[in-house]
């Protein structure tokens, strides 16, 4: 009778599991890739469906993939396939917020444009539960900031307030001098000199009068503590030292933003990030409006392919895979029907438009059961024709991952509580059990 609410809800979420608290590095494919033409061929479909792709066998018995796909085909007893998500909003900005926070539809006072009335992403959600002060930070998002103009929602904390914003990458990893410049200290200055400064900041604001110290000044000095932690922590600073790694390494996984990207990703989680957020490319990178199939075999599809089936082959080798999922997700699919919309003026003959009715996740690691398809779609890959999941559902998984009850309460801005998330975590993933 010693073990709490929380303890029992924390092991309840955790069910079915490791029960450690993984990592997770979510790979983003920001405009939302063709669930079609890769992960849920339809070969009987007519043409106007099917495409010009084919599918080819897998290193997982009855499993097929794209045959542009070929590095990931002989993994695929690594990672299982999630073919029927579904959400009810196909537009980039409403279905980023979505998929980035595990919810189903916007909060009150959201819209298209990122505000402080949005969901918190999940990095944010681990920073507000489970605060840390060892100068690693929770969440790093990376290599861009997700805009169109305006800001995309699902990138930072939300309701939460600005103080559990999660790192922010947005530098290309690729480019000869990378450095993330925010983690380095100013020339001259030694860590010793910087704990001195700390120390005497401290003895100052010690003399300030409580009521100066409003909520604006507290969030400030919240940051203020994550800065000196993390300039004083050398891990995390070395880890953006890509030129560290060998040029075998670095040429394995492509010498492009994609590619280094997840190559960062690997070393921020072997330096203590228990979760990062690899954007494929720029902002709509796979909104393949048009040269549907062109774009997806000489641009798309090759790096994608050759980096992930990198990172797997990296994770496993260095022990880290079976401590950390990697999720492989869209925001949406693409139209069934080739062109999309006929008389839209996203029309366009040889492209998909957008579709949220049916599309893909993958997941691979922290005990994920390989080698296994979970969920169907229909006959065109419109809609899915066994049990749906959501991005909710999606949520509650990662949070599972992070060893984070999905049920938490959160208090926002104004101390209002609010239930982290609604969904259910996707159990086959772990059990390979039907759901």
């Amino acid at each position: 009778m010693g073990l709490g609410l929380p303890e029992l809800l924390r092991q309840r979420a955790m069910a079915g599991g490791n029960q450690r608290r993984q990592n997770v590095i979510l790979v983003f494919l920001t405009g939302a890739p063709s669930h079609l033409d890769m992960f849920d061929l339809k070969p009987e479909a007519p043409a106007e469906v099917r495409g010009t792709f084919n599918p080819i066998a897998t290193s997982a018995p009855g499993v097929e993939i794209c045959e542009h796909l070929p590095l990931l085909a002989t993994r695929a007893h690594q990672f299982a396939i999630v073919r029927s998500m579904t959400h009810d909003l196909p537009g980039h900005e409403q279905a980023t917020h979505f998929v980035l926070t595990g919810i189903d539809r916007l909060p009150v006072g959201a819209t298209h444009m990122a505000s402080r009335n949005d969901w918190p992403c999940y990095a944010s959600a681990l920073n507000y539960l489970q605060p840390r002060q060892d100068g690693i930070p929770n969440g790093v998002l990376l290599p861009t900031y997700l805009h169109n103009g305006y800001g995309f929602s699902g990138q930072d904390a939300g309701v939460l307030g600005a103080r559990f914003d999660p790192l922010h990458v947005k530098q290309d990893p690729n480019a000869e001098k990378f450095r993330f410049d925010s983690l380095q200290l100013p020339q001259g200055v030694t860590t010793g000199a910087l704990l001195d400064r700390r120390r005497l900041l401290a003895e100052l604001d010690s003399h300030c009068q409580p009521a100066e110290r409003s909520r604006q000044y507290s969030e400030f000095d919240s940051y203020q503590q994550e800065a000196f932690s993390m300039l004083s922590t050398s891990a995390v600073g070395r880890a953006f030292h890509l030129d560290e790694e060998s040029t075998e390494i670095r040429e394995r996984y492509g010498r492009h933003q994609f590619g280094q990207s997840l190559l960062l990703a690997r070393r921020l989680v072997e330096a203590g990030v228990p979760i990062v957020q690899a954007n494929m490319g720029t902002m709509n990178n796979w909104d393949t409006h048009n040269s549907n199939f062109t774009q997806l075999k000489d641009r798309l599809l090759p790096p994608f392919d050759r980096g992930v089936a990198t990172l797997l082959d990296d994770l496993g080798e260095r022990g880290l895979l079976e401590h950390t999922l990697v999720v492989l997700v869209g925001e949406f699919g693409r139209t069934p029907k080739l062109g999309g919309n006929v008389g839209t003026p996203s029309y366009v003959p040889d492209g998909r438009d957008h579709w949220s009715g049916a599309f893909f996740a993958v997941f691979a690691g922290a005990g994920v059961q390989g080698g296994q398809v979970i969920g169907s779609s229909d006959a065109i890959a419109a809609y899915p024709a066994t049990r749906p999941y959501r991005p909710s559902d999606l949520g509650a998984t990662i949070y599972r991952t992070l060893g984070i009850d999905p049920e938490s309460e959160l208090r926002d801005r104004l101390n209002r509580p609010l239930r982290l998330n609604a969904g259910e975590i996707i159990e086959p993933l772990f059990t390979g059990a039907v759901s």
